[in-house]
């Protein structure tokens, strides 16, 4: 692999690229035409305090603590749901048909907290970095699962879930930023497809470890258990998880004679200064343990917290994000429709128990892991086939492609659970769907919030959260719609129409491949931009 500036000092085709796309610069992957080595982006500096100047080990070790942390986000967002008619017993109503509808408002409103709270988090996340936010609001989760989990009243639980919600739902941003921070334009594929399978299989993993723990044991107990572990993981963030934000300037052409530096802010508006010689020739000090354990780094953004908080707002009306947001939402809006429902099918349909039930959640497990390498290696894979018949430089639509794969997955996995049902054909068939659900949720969420990062980079936190809050507000709907539906059109028309809708949705991946550029170099997507700047 070399740096950008080893490349532009000996080839002439590479410079003439550079030149021309280098407000883009972080965006693209580049490969030497000469070589058909990888050139690194962003361009790391010589601070060994750079994250992206980290040991490969520390790298991962971080990531694969933030995966942590984001399984955990997701596992009490549904894992309860497998003992839903033990807690309406506790809270009871009239019936128990209003006692169970009146106990899914735990789950639904948490859902939706998590997911528009991140308009909240965002602005704190970019104006103070990552460190004091990890650390704060899985210190706030903690306390708030130790509050659910010894709640009596209906209305404390309630309230104890929704802060919950907002407190966990800090993760989902704070993890593509954080892998954005550490890991270089060709290594993100994967690392995000880990990411978005930490949050799939936390509800998976959620649902089937309370369905054990209520084999013998009161539902409270899911919560005491996961306040052990969360009070366990909220230590190693305090700990062991440095600020991974660094304002960056690099190095963007070099030549013998003289080197240009470009400090790209945060709208991708470059400062650039003529050096006769290369500055900072002294690798500065590494920070000390106790420096980096420090929770105030100072401000990382200047711009008004309002402006911060609306961002997102205006960020859904660039069709690349409306649409990825759209993939998004209806793979997990669909996957919580079956989680808010599939307790009471099992146990209708196949006479399941509670953790049998729970258990069938294994097969969102597999999925999810297959996803990792369908969502990340493969969808790395073909960027970059596309990227070496493009002359080295890389255009982000050329991962789209890699989506096809879920628009046969997402539909089958609908139709398999909903006609499994309906058709009372072996439970194995909608455990099947399950799978196969979670597989395109990870799959094709990945390819598509890759995308779109690789598209506004500038606005890469920003993106994550427009996804992730008008996502929750689709399921939020549709956890109250599922059941009726179900009821009026049976499992397999119901789940048949969802395989129309995820299919139809994730099929615009064709035009966006071959008109994708030509609609982010359009007038109207450049007026939304300039808007929102």
């Amino acid at each position: 692999m070399q740096h950008l500036n080893s490349v532009l000092e000996d080839s002439d085709p590479i410079l003439e690229i550079a030149t021309t796309h280098l407000e883009d610069i972080e965006g693209l992957q580049l490969r030497n035409p000469h070589t058909n080595e990888i050139i690194l982006f962003p361009v790391p500096s010589n601070d060994p305090n750079d994250p992206l100047n980290w040991s490969q080990a520390y790298k991962y070790y971080v990531a694969g603590l933030v995966c942590f942390g984001m399984f955990f986000c997701n596992f009490l967002a549904a894992g309860p749901t497998v003992a839903i008619l033990g807690i309406a017993r506790d809270f009871p109503s009239t019936t128990t048909s209003e006692s169970i509808s009146k106990v899914s408002y735990f789950f639904t409103t948490s859902a939706l907290l998590q997911g528009v709270g991140n308009l909240f988090w965002m602005p704190l996340i970019l104006k103070f970095g990552r460190r004091p936010i990890y650390t704060v609001s899985f210190f706030l989760y903690t306390l708030t699962a130790l509050w659910s989990g010894v709640s009596k009243s209906y209305t404390s639980e309630l309230i104890g879930r929704m802060v919950m919600g907002f407190a966990a739902g800090s993760g989902e941003c704070l993890g593509p930023l954080t892998i954005s921070d550490i890991f270089f334009l060709h290594e993100r594929g994967t690392m995000m497809a880990m990411y978005t399978a930490a949050l799939s299989s936390g509800v998976s993993g959620g649902i089937i470890l309370s369905g054990l723990i209520t084999i013998r044991l009161n539902w409270r107990y899911i919560y005491y258990i996961t306040v052990v572990i969360l009070g366990f993981l909220t230590l190693l963030i305090f700990f062991t998880l440095p600020e991974t934000s660094y304002e960056r300037i690099t190095a963007s052409i070099a030549t013998p004679e003289s080197i240009r530096m470009e400090s790209m802010n945060k709208f991708g508006i470059s400062t650039q200064i003529e050096y006769d010689e290369p500055p900072n020739l002294e690798r500065p000090r590494k920070k000390t343990f106790a420096e980096n354990l420090r929770l105030y780094n100072g401000i990382f953004s200047k711009e008004p917290v309002t402006k911060l908080i609306f961002r997102p707002i205006g960020l859904i009306f660039l069709p690349p994000v409306l649409w990825a947001t759209l993939v998004m939402a209806v793979t997990i809006g669909f996957n919580v429709a079956i989680s808010s429902n599939f307790a009471t099918a099992f146990s209708t349909y196949y006479n399941f128990a509670a953790y049998q039930s729970g258990l069938c959640f294994i097969s969102g497990l597999v999925g999810a892991a297959i996803g990792i390498a369908m969502g990340g290696k493969l969808s790395d894979a073909v960027a970059d086939f596309f990227t070496r018949r493009n002359r080295g430089l890389r255009e982000p639509e050329m991962r789209l492609p890699a989506m096809a794969i879920s628009v046969i997955a997402a539909p089958a996995s609908l139709l398999l659970y909903g006609i499994g049902i309906d058709d009372r054909l072996h439970w194995i068939v909608p455990t099947l769907g399950l799978g196969l659900l979670n597989f395109a949720l990870v799959q094709a969420t990945n390819i598509s919030l890759t995308y779109t990062i690789d598209c506004y980079h500038q606005f890469a936190g920003e993106v994550v959260v427009t996804q992730l809050a008008f996502k929750s507000m689709f399921g939020f709907l549709l956890s109250f719609l599922t059941n009726p539906w179900i009821d009026a059109a049976g499992y397999e028309l119901a789940f048949s129409e969802m395989a129309s809708i995820s299919g139809g949705v994730l099929l615009f991946f064709v035009p966006f491949y071959f008109f994708g550029r030509q609609i982010r170099n359009s007038g109207a997507d450049s007026a939304i931009l300039r808007m929102i700047s």
